[in-house]
């Protein structure tokens, strides 16, 4: 990319940059094809669900489209109306992207359906446009803003609809399902003793050949013939009577009578009468390629006919009802496989089923049809006689994406269901006459549904916006879980696993480490979805050994059938691959082939895994469970004050930067006309003006701060597409997760330890990684039903201090320093008015609002926050916003906060190599370099041979090379930088080729004993900070029931004391110490109150009382009808609580004593 500068106004920022720091790349494999754009997958599928720009006429038959079509029309219950669907149509949103932000309202366009009713009878038409709801709309970057948050629909991943074949060996059960999109699941098994089963809907089985009887196969030798072969058998030669049966009915045609029925076994009293009656030849069933389950079902089958098979069926799914007439029964069955409305297949269903089973059924029959069921059960049947093989379900051939379009279609579908119920009965119970569309329309189910979906449907999320890389992966997310999908409890092994399928399609490395692990994962970079929602990758093909520049996109069982090389095969100018031999791939077996056999090879070397892993260089040296981590720790690096482009990058960084919308990207070609801190202004060669609004300072879903800055002057030239701006995390406009930092690998007085992490105090004093935080404060003023509450500057009992930085309205002013305790918004809220006594109630009646008594309710700066008011807004009724009701005033207080690193500050690299800061050394103790230069940042070497993630040091070494030469090393993964090139730029730098140099001891100058590891490695800060995590109690919350101290800073709690502490303190014998701590610091609540009252006094508290858990275990047993009583040494009863400790100990002991002298 180039951006011509105008030399009268100065150079471009980016332009210069790149002059300055040379790209110097290490790649070994030249890349053919460009990585298509990453947020597609989101776009796409809801562009394809609404339609919007397409005229109705044209509109697919899918999404809302799909929806809409299903539903209507709908005839009320006699059949005289007809509510039509004619088209559907959208207006324009109420208010901007900003706005929606700004008043936590949901961004969205209000939905019409033009609809007709007829009335048959008289054919008249009333035709009418409806509005339904708004529809939430998806913004540039692939997400929604649902109540002012950004969130993102996660793709979810799941068992596509259509035929699975399987063998489960414990069981020793051969199965078939027919899988559809909605309906019924229809399962044939093989029981270990040879007889096929039906199974519908999950519940008890019966015999499979019931469903060929109700579909119109109503006889044995109807069926038999369906599925077996005959053969002749002459009766002068032996039979061997074991696996014997007759194909067809054996008759004595002299007497007139049947002497064997079709499917019989054959033993020797019927064969002897057989040959008497004078017959030479028999027909018998071939079980050669197909098992005789079926027979065994047939000779348990009591049923003789469609009917009876039909109510058998009937009884299977609707059990505990009265006996059915046998037209109802037959309905019934041909509703449950036959009824579109019922069964449904689904397109995918359906393309897989006859892919399945050989069939050329149209896509368009989305039901069942006898063929399907004649094919499954035949396929069953081969692979009991192991002529056929199972299917894998953790095949990505047999899983499928669901995207937002398909998810929200789904939804509505339901929503569109209950709408259909409530037209139907508006329709028969209004009058005809007054009747229009509109008043047999209930919106309620639609808004229902939608707002159930982006609310609170398990794959609709809280966007993850800790930096760039973490929106651009979440959007890129697959998911297992969710409605329809497993659950973490149910899910094995298997589908967690990676599977040989897995490869350019799902990344095998990128994926959560807790219960999720295997079910949550990411889509590889170059991966997309076909039309029916398979993972495809793309591939090159290659023909007799020479690769053609034609890229073609294969699914998992297309890829199957292929022969396929990876990006490191040698290849000549003309693109002929040069070994004889090439390794290749085959349904996951590697292996070596002639060249010409090889069928495609991979595009790119990037494609095996995610863009979160692609962002790690020398990943191939490292091991996969760091790799896992280094991938998931990128995504929680904080945004930094001054961001810093990586030494050694893998040349993905751009392209994350400007698809994840981190930075301001050019729409057109032109002239930059007007710059400014919040705004570009680029005309384009037509001289039409486009603006682009940068972010300044806004609040993320995650606190950070998102700001945006320019990287172009005015009058330069841009063309579209080129970078103009930076955003959060990125520099010249490449992503930027941490800093280049100067690192030695060894030990220094035990600070780094177990993974703790030594850094110099430059890294503080010159804020290399000082971050901005954002958090966001509101306040409401609500009617209440003693009088309305009201923000103002008036609050009671409060001196003028407090009140110094509020404006006239009680509203804190922009640029307040602010630390805890500090009033951001004053707000009283009235009294009760119940103990009023009657001099108020006087003065109340004389003066009116001024004499009420109010409390203060002010909005307060919660502890554990110091910052700086940045924003403050201020809605209300009266200016018309649109706010919750009872709510007339709301504001919001923006404080940002600087976070300098500190001890406990958790960092990592980009290998897994993660550590929290355990000491922060003035730079004069750090050990320095032989020219002075001290380290910033000491790592133990102890950390690097257990774990193998030996990347960090090969990056150690090349970043050096890159720093001391002012190149960017780009060392892409798999085919980056060697051994011998890393050698050669050590070489080139004047540097050690083994990359370890004397270092000197800061505190006394002497030199260590070994040489050490010296280089630059790209160090981050994660957002596990230790000032949002420090926190301390004196007193405060207690459990209602237990009264003892809440847990977890966010309801200020308290430290637990468990179980197995109580047996530490024990096991010392610190009895003292454990009373102290079970009583007075827990739930006695005299005790406590008495001994803060001590310390305040400044006295020494010694009275402790009783716990509450006792009277809680005494109101348990209480609970338990068990009468709980405290005796004295006399017999007589006493007040438990008015005991005090140590009365009750010494009660309780010469009770005992009493006892056991008694014994």
């Amino acid at each position: 990319m180039l951006i011509i500068k105008d030399k009268k106004k100065g150079r471009s920022i980016l332009l210069s940059y790149q002059e300055k720091v040379k790209k110097v790349s290490f790649s070994k494999v030249s890349e053919i094809m460009e990585i298509p754009d990453l947020v597609s997958i989101q776009r796409q599928s809801y562009k394809d669900f609404l339609q919007m720009g397409i005229p109705p006429v044209e509109r697919k038959d899918q999404g809302l489209q799909r929806v809409l079509r299903e539903t209507f029309p709908i005839e009320d219950f006699n059949g005289k109306l007809v509510l039509e669907f004619v088209e559907y149509y959208f207006g324009k949103p109420k208010y901007t992207e900003q706005e929606c932000r700004e008043k936590d309202i949901t961004w969205a366009i209000p939905f019409y359906l033009k609809l007709r009713l007829i009335h048959k009878k008289t054919g008249e038409i009333r035709e009418q446009d409806v509005f339904m709801r708004n529809i939430p709309v998806m913004t540039n970057g692939g997400t929604f803003i649902i109540n002012g948050a950004e969130r993102v629909v996660v793709s979810q991943l799941h068992r596509s609809p259509g035929v699975f074949f399987d063998y489960d060996k414990e069981l020793r059960l051969y199965s078939a399902k027919i899988v559809p999109y909605r309906g019924v699941w229809v399962e044939f098994e093989i029981s270990a003793n040879n007889v096929m089963y039906l199974r519908l809907a999950r519940k008890k089985k019966v015999l499979a050949s019931l469903i060929l009887r109700a579909l119109g196969y109503e006889t044995n030798e109807e069926i038999i013939s369906l599925f077996y072969q005959s053969k002749k058998v002459s009766l002068k030669e032996e039979i061997n009577l074991t696996s014997v049966r007759l194909a067809e009915n054996i008759i004595d045609k002299k007497a007139e009578k049947i002497l064997a029925f079709t499917g019989q076994k054959l033993d020797k009293k019927a064969l002897e009468i057989i040959k008497d009656s004078g017959i030479e030849e028999i027909s018998i069933i071939d079980l050669d390629k197909i098992g005789s389950s079926l027979l065994g079902a047939l000779e348990r089958d009591e049923t003789k006919n469609k009917e009876e098979a039909s109510i058998k069926i009937y009884n299977l799914i609707r059990t505990g009802e009265a006996s059915v007439a046998t037209e109802n029964a037959q309905l019934s069955f041909n509703r449950l496989f036959f009824d579109p409305d019922r069964y449904n297949l689904g397109k995918v269903g359906r393309y897989k089923t006859n892919q399945r089973l050989n069939l050329d059924i149209p896509v368009e029959t989305t039901v069942l049809t006898k063929e399907d069921i004649i094919e499954t059960i035949r396929g069953l049947m081969k692979l009991s006689a192991e002529q056929a093989e199972g299917d894998d379900i953790d095949h990505l051939g047999n899983r499928r994406v669901r995207s937002i379009g398909e998810l929200l279609e789904n939804q509505l579908r339901v929503g569109f269901a209950r709408l259909e119920r409530g037209v139907r009965e508006r329709m028969t119970i209004q009058d005809v006459e007054t009747m229009t569309p509109q008043s047999v329309i209930s919106i309620k189910p639609i808004s229902a549904s939608i707002n159930e979906f982006f609310g609170s449907s398990q794959l609709s999320q809280f966007m993850d916006q800790t930096n760039p890389l973490a929106g651009l992966t979440h959007k890129r997310r697959l998911s297992a879980l969710g409605q329809g999908g497993l659950s973490k409890e149910r899910a094995g092994f298997e589908v967690r696993d990676v599977h040989y399928t897995h490869y350019g399609r799902i990344c095998p490395i990128e994926t959560p480490e807790g219960p999720n692990i295997g079910l949550i994962v990411s889509l590889a970079t170059y991966a997309k979805t076909n039309e029916y929602g398979f993972i495809e990758s793309p591939y090159r093909v290659v023909k007799n050994g020479r690769i053609l520049n034609e890229v073609k996109y294969l699914f998992a069982t297309e890829e199957d059938k292929y022969y396929i090389a990876t990006t490191g095969a040698k290849i000549d100018k003309d693109g002929y691959l040069i070994d004889e031999q090439i390794p290749v791939r085959h349904q996951g077996e590697f292996s070596i082939i002639p060249r010409e056999k090889v069928d495609f090879i991979d595009v790119s070397f990037r494609q095996l895994v995610s863009i979160a892993t692609n962002l790690i260089p020398f990943l191939e040296h490292n091991d996969a469970n760091r790799a896992l981590m280094g991938s998931n720790m990128q995504r929680q690096a904080v945004s930094l004050l001054y961001p810093e482009v990586p030494c050694v990058a893998t040349g993905i960084e751009e392209k994350i930067a400007k698809d994840s919308g981190a930075c301001v990207v050019s729409e057109v070609s032109g002239m930059v006309t007007k710059v400014s801190g919040n705004k570009i202004e680029i005309t384009d060669d037509k001289g039409e003006a486009f603006g682009y609004e940068l972010f300044k300072y806004k609040r993320s879903n995650q606190t950070t701060c998102i700001n945006q800055h320019p990287l172009v002057k005015a009058g330069e030239r841009v063309e579209k597409g080129d970078i103009i701006g930076d955003g959060m995390s990125t520099k010249y406009g490449q992503l930027s997760l941490g800093k280049n930092l100067l690192v030695a690998f060894m030990s220094w007085g035990g600070y780094n330890f177990e993974d703790a992490i030594l850094i110099s105090e430059r890294l503080l004093k010159d804020d290399v990684y000082t971050s901005i935080h954002i958090e966001k404060f509101e306040v409401e003023a609500r009617d209440t039903q003693l009088g309305p509450e009201s923000i103002t500057r008036d609050i009671p009992n409060l001196g003028e201090g407090a009140l110094a930085n509020l404006d006239k309205d009680g509203i804190i002013k922009i640029g307040t320093k602010v630390k805890p305790g500090s009033i951001l918004a004053g707000k009283v809220t009235p009294k009760g008015e119940a103990g009023l006594s009657p001099e108020y109630k006087l003065l109340y009646s004389i003066f009116g609002e001024k004499a009420r008594e109010v409390r203060d309710t002010s909005l307060r700066v919660p502890y554990g926050i110091e910052g700086t008011v940045i924003d403050v807004k201020v809605f209300s009724q009266r200016k018309g916003d649109d706010l919750s009701p009872g709510v007339e005033k709301l504001v919001k207080v923006y404080v940002a906060m600087k976070r300098k690193i500190t001890v406990g500050d958790k960092m990592a690299g980009r290998h897994g190599n993660k550590g929290v800061i355990s000491k922060i050394l003035p730079i004069e103790d750090m050990p320095f370099l032989k020219d002075g230069t001290p380290v910033d940042i000491v790592l133990n070497s102890l950390s690097v041979p257990s774990r193998m993630n030996l990347g960090q040091v090969l990056e150690t070494h090349l970043g050096w090379a890159a720093h001391v030469l002012g190149i960017q090393a780009i060392t892409p993964v798999f085919y980056g930088a060697s051994e011998d090139d890393i050698k050669e730029y050590l070489k080139k730098a004047n540097l050690p080729e083994n990359g370890k140099v004397e270092l000197y001891d800061g505190r006394t100058g002497e030199p260590f004993d070994q040489k050490v590891t010296v280089g630059y490695i790209y160090i981050m800060k994660l957002a596990h900070l230790a000032e949002d995590k420090i926190h301390a109690r004196s007193t405060g919350p207690y459990s209602l029931v237990t009264q003892q101290p809440l847990g977890g800073k966010a309801q200020f709690g308290g430290q637990r004391l468990g179980e197995m502490e109580v047996w530490a303190l024990e096991a010392y014998g610190a009895a003292y110490c454990l009373q102290e701590l079970l009583t007075v610091k827990s739930d006695d609540i005299t005790g406590r109150a008495k001994a803060y009252e001590a310390i305040v006094k400044g006295e020494i508290s010694k009275k402790s009382g009783i716990p509450e858990s006792f009277n809680v275990l005494v109101h348990e047993l209480q609970g338990l009808a068990l009468n709980v009583q405290v005796v004295n040494e006399n017999g007589s009863l006493m007040d438990v609580n008015k005991l005090t400790k140590e009365e009750f100990v010494n009660k309780n002991l010469m009770a005992a004593q009493k006892l056991l002298g008694k014994k």
